[in-house]
């Protein structure tokens, strides 16, 4: 409960999306190849930030 009102901070937010851009590619990878390749691209950019941020 006293966690309720804390805010994320940038790491776990940019950690949230890496991993939701992960799933939707491993979604589309069985569908459309070249949109999955997109999302795994996006995904690299977002860890390079999280690298970035954990230096």
């Amino acid at each position: 409960m006293f966690g309720l009102f804390k805010k994320k901070s940038e790491l776990e937010i940019l950690r949230n999306k890496y991993q939701s851009l992960m799933e939707e590619s491993f979604i589309l990878s069985k569908s459309n190849r070249s949109a999955s390749d997109k999302k795994i691209a996006e995904a690299e950019l977002v860890m390079n930030e999280i690298e970035l941020l954990t230096k």
